[in-house]
């Protein structure tokens, strides 16, 4: 749970604002949309972009499936002051209500990578714009448009309220909190980015190569995150983020889950199983050996040591050649002439 206001003594309780939001099914024009917005507006620049993002909520789904940019301007030096184009979203979002009735604003989006001092603000002057009746409060979304990102691109949140104690008193402060966010496609749009990355990459196509990028790929988010539940129990051993039960209580489950490595079953089966996966590499790496020896003698062969012997022995038999098609042709005339002079 990430807070954007002052620390307090004891948390004593975090529910969600209005209507719980479980989940968040993000859909793939929304990620190219923001991708757009943020090369034409702020490619090679520090700055992030803002957007509205469109949607249906069905028992705590939030289904992302459109989104349009809005002009949005924020002071570098002090953080409090921002602009939001308020008129320019009412229009958009009248133009968007004439085309498909049924989306409606479901949250806003920035491309962060971090959350802001400012959100907060954002997120309840997006709340204006939500329809009275229903009972979910907007979503915030961050997307990623950085290339070297392995892992997932989007990072969802939802706002709650904390309940807590100083001096005695209750206070109430707004914070965000993560909620579980995956990737959605309807069946039109699998075609469309299906035919976007036909020039990039075909699926159907698996090579090696592919294969232990992808590994490495995993493996690398795999690192991240063990880092990022070490520094998060660091700072709790610390005593500078408070405990949370639900974060400690999936963490357990998580070792829970390894397996226990120190039997001698599992032992020995990982041993063979390492050695057959030794063994063929070894092989492999022989036979690619022999193949590429084969192919150098071949070409020894065919053009010598340091291929002018070939060259030459090729211009001296296209000379032979030239020569004994000259003494054809003298020949041929010697007859020629002998022939016309017997006949006369």
């Amino acid at each position: 749970m990430t807070s954007m206001a002052l620390d307090t003594d004891d948390v004593v309780e975090a529910k969600p604002k209005l209507g719980n939001i479980d989940e968040v099914t993000m859909h793939p024009l929304v990620l190219l949309s923001a991708a757009d917005h943020y090369h034409r507006v702020a490619r090679g620049t520090r700055k992030r972009v803002v957007g509205v993002l469109l949607g249906m909520v069905s028992k705590g789904v939030v289904d992302c499936t459109n989104s349009f940019a809005v002009p949005f301007e924020e002071d570098s030096r002090n953080p409090d002051v921002f602009y939001l184009d308020h008129n320019y979203l009412e229009n958009m979002l009248a133009m968007f209500r004439k085309v498909n009735a049924k989306e409606r604003v479901v949250g806003f989006y920035s491309t962060g990578p971090q959350i802001r001092s400012n959100d907060l603000r954002i997120y309840d002057i997006v709340q204006r714009f939500l329809p009275t009746s229903t009972p979910v409060p907007p979503i915030f979304c961050i997307i990623d448009i950085r290339p070297d990102r392995q892992s997932m691109p989007t990072t969802a949140y939802k706002v709650v309220e904390e309940v807590s104690t100083l001096n005695g008193q209750r206070q109430v402060q707004l914070s965000f909190a993560h909620v579980p966010c995956k990737m959605g496609a309807m069946e039109a749009e699998e075609v469309g980015v299906e035919h976007l990355l036909r020039d990039i990459n075909d699926p159907t196509v698996s090579t090696v190569a592919s294969l232990i990028q992808g590994k490495i790929a995993g493996l690398a988010t795999l690192t991240e995150k063990l880092i990022e539940c070490k520094d998060y129990l660091e700072s709790c051993v610390r005593g500078d983020v408070k405990v949370n039960p639900d974060i400690v209580a999936n963490l357990q489950t998580i070792l829970n889950l390894l397996p226990n490595l120190n039997t001698d079953e599992m032992v020995r089966s990982m041993l063979i199983k390492t050695n057959d996966m030794h063994m063929a590499i070894y092989l492999s790496a022989l036979i690619r050996s022999v193949i590429a020896i084969h192919d150098l003698i071949n070409n020894k062969i065919r053009y010598g040591e340091d291929g002018a012997d070939s060259q030459e022995d090729d211009k001296g038999e296209e000379k032979k050649e030239d020569d004994k098609s000259k003494d054809d042709k003298k020949k041929e005339g010697a007859k020629g002439t002998e022939k016309k002079e017997s006949k006369k």
